[in-house]
């Protein structure tokens, strides 16, 4: 089993499942003219996360990393018309591609972009927030994950889904000894998940263009 193999079937499944359109090929692409990474998540991992917010008829989502705003295309188009979603992104210049990606997908009415640091942020959104969030997708920096689960988890509801992206790391988050502040990150998240009566979660593990990661999954209890 190879990167090469990975890729081909998740380049196969994009033309047999409709997980691309002219909106999301477009969102990639000013994403890169623009020199934004690439670490937005694939094609079926938004389908994926589209079909979790349909399935679960989520209203209100709460995500944080918004990059280039692909995954909050996938995420917003699952919201019915009075739906709404708050993404967050640290860097001003990254969040302008996403807000531009969101006007031509057509979603900017769906979607508060906010600006500047995350750990800063959600104690104000906290203080504002008059509705618990249905769903909450954290894609933002692995050393801060469990502030942003335990801030995500006081704007949930019983039978609210937060799921948290690359918390297996290429089989790295086994490594107790690991140097990776990332991998740490992720493995205090694991240690909170465990100790947590409040939620009931799982991890997927995933292969595809994207690598060997994972994807974590908590239901509110």
């Amino acid at each position: 089993m190879t990167q090469e193999l990975w890729t081909a079937v998740d380049n196969y499944l994009v033309s047999k499942m409709h997980l691309a359109d002219d909106s999301l090929d477009e969102a990639v692409r000013a994403s890169e003219e623009a020199g934004l990474p690439s670490i937005q998540v694939s094609a079926a991992q938004g389908k994926f996360l589209y079909l979790l917010a349909t399935v679960h008829h989520a209203k209100r989502i709460l995500e944080i990393g918004t990059l280039g705003g692909y995954s909050t295309i996938w995420l917003a188009r699952a919201l019915p018309q009075d739906g709404r979603l708050v993404t967050m992104e640290i860097d001003p210049r990254h969040a302008a591609v996403a807000r531009s990606n969101l006007e031509r997908a057509g979603l900017s009415d769906k979607v508060e972009v906010l600006v500047g640091n995350a750990l800063e942020l959600l104690p104000e959104l906290e203080k504002r927030n008059k509705l618990p969030f249905d769903l909450s997708f954290i894609d933002a920096d692995k050393v801060s994950i469990p502030a942003y689960f335990e801030s995500a988890l006081r704007m949930s509801r019983s039978g609210s889904l937060i799921l948290v992206d690359n918390v297996v790391r290429d089989g790295a988050v086994i490594d107790e000894n690991s140097q990776d502040a990332s991998v740490q990150g992720v493995r205090r998240l694991n240690d909170m998940i465990e100790a947590d009566s409040r939620v009931t979660a799982t991890v997927l593990q995933t292969v595809g263009v994207k690598g060997y990661d994972g994807l974590a999954i908590a239901l509110v209890n």
